[in-house]
């Protein structure tokens, strides 16, 4: 019989700075596991969501969006590295376009949104993780009056890897950092809690809360959906927008059949034998954007009453402690999304939002498309899709051998992005490096099949496959 890994990892949470919050909200996950549990939502257990209402069809904002800023605060999510970039450093110090990384577009947003409404103090705060924290406040430090009170963030925690028999933690001397996983984004919720600032925002009378992630520069402040929130009474709000075949294998919302509320279904929740209706998008038509409305003072008193925990759905993942060596002992990874907290709340909603507020940046693909002239920048520092796209950003597939890797991507693109802004599709194999004044029109790939660098001519490409010899 298995020892009961709760004073381990209790000991080893504390010892780390975790706040007792989260503590035990892991080890409420851990219990779970323990129990036998992996989190699984079979497609039996829920119905697919029909119909919801759709952010252009509701009213503008009108007058009501100064008082009401006034009683919001804005979180931005900001705890991951650009690991799958290659980079070590926090991913919204990454160039976005021009000069100006994520984390200054970020900063531009929130001052010309306090600068122009008429709520000047409108409360702004980032989750840092232990490994951004460092680099994301000295970076910042060039908008002083982004934290006029001196409080830019908070910081989201940690948890350990478990051995697999035992749950025990993960011992990994040559590498201690490696037995320490992030919790995931629902992490928000016992870290508001732990570090003060819940109460603190209630304090300052402020009852809503918008959070997104960093790398989302779409998901900015409407006033039609804050007006839209606090009328509906919801406890909880989720931005939803329309899968497509490219979000097939991406969480969805659905209904659970027992009780009717609302709930995420994520890929790792999925059992193997539902996967077809997991992926069906017209049997499940929405997915999560990650932007959501909570109201804080809902939220308060849904903790108070659960013992300061949200018993969100379990994901876990197996995977080695080091990821870089298939030989290193497997772990147990457990970890939480924020927007499964839509199905701990009586009252919970989602609106239907343009794909002009989901253009989160997971690829050097991604990136070269926001760079590139496809995107615009508005007077209050948006980047939003060309009109001329009709809400259809390019499809862009670089070949992973050679620009998965932000440094190798820089290098082939050293003038900055093509011209994309009458492309539908760019694919790339092979290594290449692309010159300035170069166009692509409708659906283009370049091939390079040698194993030598290779220089694109400039010029305009359109519908076509192009071999660079």
């Amino acid at each position: 019989m298995n020892p009961d890994p709760t004073k381990n990892i209790q000991s080893k949470m504390r010892t780390g700075g975790v706040v007792e919050p989260a503590i035990n909200a892991f080890l409420g996950a851990v219990a779970k596991v323990a129990a036998g549990q992996r989190g699984q939502i079979p497609e039996s257990a829920i119905e697919p969501v029909a119909e919801l209402p759709g952010l252009e069809s509701l009213p503008p904002a009108g007058g009501a969006g100064g008082p009401l800023l006034d009683q919001l605060a804005v979180i931005k999510l900001n705890g991951g590295l650009g690991t799958s970039m290659g980079l070590e450093r926090a991913k919204s110090l990454i160039t976005a376009k021009g000069s100006d990384t994520f984390l200054d577009f970020i900063a531009k947003q929130i001052l010309h949104l306090r600068a122009s409404s008429g709520a000047p103090k409108l409360a702004f705060y980032l989750m840092d993780s232990f490994s951004t924290q460092a680099d994301t406040l000295a970076y910042l430090k060039k908008y002083p009056a982004l934290a006029p009170d001196g409080e830019l963030d908070f910081l989201q925690s940690k948890v350990p890897k478990l051995e697999v028999k035992t749950l025990l933690p993960i011992a990994w001397p040559a590498q201690p950092d490696l037995e320490w996983c992030p919790p995931g984004h629902g992490d928000l919720y016992p870290s508001l809690l732990g570090c003060g600032l819940l109460d603190k925002l209630l304090a300052r009378g402020i009852r809503f809360l918008f959070v997104s992630n960093s790398d989302n520069l779409g998901a900015t402040v409407d006033g039609r959906l804050l007006n839209h929130f606090a009328e509906s009474g919801c406890s909880f709000l989720m931005e939803v927008a329309t899968r497509t075949a490219a979000d097939c294998k991406g969480g969805h919302l659905a209904r659970r059949r027992g009780d009717g509320r609302l709930l995420l279904r994520e890929a790792a929740q999925c059992p193997a034998a539902d996967e077809a209706e997991f992926q069906n998008i017209d049997r499940h038509r929405f997915f999560n954007t990650n932007n959501l409305w909570i109201r804080l003072d809902h939220l308060k008193a849904e903790l108070d009453q659960r013992g300061g925990i949200l018993p969100l759905a379990l994901i876990t993942n197996t995977k080695t402690v080091d990821p870089r060596d298939a030989n290193s002992p497997r772990v147990i990874q457990i970890e939480s999304a924020m927007g499964a907290a839509i199905e701990c709340f009586a009252r919970a909603g989602a609106v239907v939002v343009p794909r002009r507020r989901f253009a989160p940046v997971k690829t050097t693909g991604d990136l070269l498309a926001l760079r590139s002239d496809a995107y615009r920048l508005t007077d209050d520092y948006q980047l939003v899709l060309d009109e001329s796209r009709r809400g259809q950003p390019p499809v862009i597939a670089l070949d992973n051998q050679h620009y998965k890797l932000l440094a190798d991507f820089e290098a082939a693109f050293p003038c900055g992005a093509p011209s994309l802004i009458r492309c539908d599709s760019l694919k790339v194999c092979g290594k290449l490096v692309f010159p300035p004044q170069l166009e692509c029109r409708g659906k283009v790939e370049f091939i390079n099949p040698s194993g030598e660098t290779r220089v694109v001519n400039s010029g305009i490409f359109a519908d076509g496959a192009f071999h660079v010899e």
